[in-house]
């Protein structure tokens, strides 16, 4: 899928969510929410590394925990450089691509 097309998928259901629940996403919002999921996807990874409390969940289960916070960390990060104007795939070739010339 184009990078364009998924944030603007992610910006919707986004949009849509805040709705649902009354929550204003003004411009420091993106920032925060980003540092919660950071935060959660942390917890997730020390649990499934072992070096947090498993809550009984299977290897299996604490994974796909893990995963799921990844691809909240991953949108919201997509979320915060649309809501500042970041034409994201300019900057990772401006900033990454670079080394691979």
């Amino acid at each position: 899928m184009e990078l364009k097309r998924l944030i603007d998928q992610i910006e919707k259901v986004s949009k849509s969510y805040s709705k649902k629940f009354h929550i204003h996403r003004e411009s420091n919002w993106f920032m925060l929410k980003l540092q919660e999921e950071v935060g959660e996807l942390t917890q997730s990874y020390l649990t499934m590394s072992g070096r947090g409390r498993n809550k009984d969940k299977k290897p299996l289960q604490l994974k796909e925990e893990f995963e799921q916070e990844l691809a909240d960390v991953f949108c919201h990060v997509l979320l915060l450089a649309k809501s500042n104007s970041v034409d994201i795939e300019k900057a990772v070739e401006k900033k990454w691509f670079k080394w691979s010339k």
